[in-house]
């Protein structure tokens, strides 16, 4: 790759007015050429410079569809720029631009996601072929959160599983029982435990395997061949911190109140809530909520500020007090999206995160099956 025209080391010195209008100043050169997506639990000084905002697969998915995009730039973690690569780039977008790439920039290389990282590829191909010694791994389905690498993606898409999200996670679980006794579900335990028993799996039929423990994860032969859902020992650390207790104290002091929380949130806190749901469905249940309605929401630190300060016709409380933040979503902010910007201008672009081609193509396929359940 050429080496960056600017270096980040002068980025670091300056004030927000002057970044922030270095970052227009590029947007107004590229124009539609530039698109920067923004998650919705980024900081707002890089929000209020996005494009497009939404979660993870709904921004990659728009930014890949638009004709007009040759660069975007991806405010958020690894795995978010890895996907908006895999369907930018995937093979009849190219056709349709006569084999240019996208280029997907991730400002800062560093911003990566803490739930992702607790299943990598070897650890799931070893728990795939224990299992094989036990169960029949022909009538097991593979499902990954979207919250992991383009790698365990891939995995799934080679052995017929697809990828899901918060939203259709349920969906994804009743897909996979019309094909496939058992599932193996990764990363995130909570969100697998939480839709599989509002489904009326047993929790006994769901154990936890972690990847630390031998044999088979922790489990026994028998629990194995007992069990319709395998549980990835993952967790989303921001989401982990919400507890029973917090539940406990918004009803105390504010009778009345609505709780409503995140499904990767674990599942004492997810059962005492009056409502659990996707970042998109909180946001979308807060709109449609009368005014005078109380909320103490579960999830990100920005999201939940945002929507106080969006809503003050409504009363909105972050369900901790704890300061539930994604920090390494946080790594990404002005010095760091200016820098990437600048050079992207320069024609010295930074940081692109471009996928392998095979795994790109298997990640593709457990993508694609994701759109039949969406």
């Amino acid at each position: 790759m050429t080496s960056p025209t600017f270096d980040f080391a002068d980025y670091q010195t300056l004030d927000s007015a002057e970044l922030t209008r270095r970052i227009q100043r590029v947007r107004a050169e590229m124009g539609p050429r530039l698109l920067i997506l923004g998650h919705h639990y980024q900081q707002d000084e890089v929000i209020e410079l996005s494009d497009l905002r939404g979660d993870s697969y709904g921004l990659s998915e728009l930014a890949a569809s638009n004709e007009q995009c040759r660069a975007i730039v991806f405010c958020g973690v690894h795995f978010m720029a890895e996907t908006a690569d895999i369907l930018a780039n995937r093979p009849e977008r190219l056709r349709q631009r006569g084999g240019e790439r996208v280029a997907v920039i991730l400002p800062d290389l560093t911003a990566g996601c803490s739930l992702a990282d607790m299943a990598d590829l070897g650890q799931v191909e070893r728990c795939w072929d224990e299992l094989d010694e036990v169960i029949d791994t022909g009538d097991l389905m593979p499902i990954t959160y979207v919250n992991s690498a383009a790698a365990l993606k891939a995995f799934c898409g080679r052995r017929g599983g697809l990828v899901c999200t918060s939203s259709n996670a349920r969906a994804a679980l009743d897909w996979a029982f019309k094909r496939r006794r058992r599932v193996l579900f990764f990363p995130d335990q909570h969100l697998g435990r939480n839709t599989a028993l509002a489904m009326g799996v047993p929790l006994d039929e769901m154990p936890l395997w972690d990847p630390q423990q031998e044999p088979l994860g922790g489990n026994t032969p028998e629990t194995i061949r007992r069990s319709r859902v395998i549980l990835w020992n993952g967790f989303c650390g921001v989401h982990q911190m919400f507890q029973p207790q917090h539940v406990a104290y918004f009803r105390e002091k504010y009778p009345g109140i609505k709780i409503m929380v995140h499904p990767e949130c674990m599942r004492e806190v997810v059962e005492a809530a009056d409502a659990a749901g996707s970042t998109s469905k909180i946001i979308e249940t807060v709109e449609k909520s009368a005014p005078g309605t109380r909320w103490a929401i579960g999830t990100e630190l920005h999201m939940v500020n945002r929507l106080r300060r969006a809503h003050p016709e409504q009363e909105i409380h972050l369900l901790s007090a704890a300061v539930c933040m994604c920090t390494t979503m946080f790594r990404i902010d002005l010095p760091h999206l200016c820098w990437a910007v600048e050079n992207l201008a320069a024609g010295t672009p930074v940081n692109i995160i471009e996928v392998e081609p095979e795994t790109a193509a298997g990640a593709l396929e457990a993508l694609k099956r994701m759109l039949e359940v969406k």
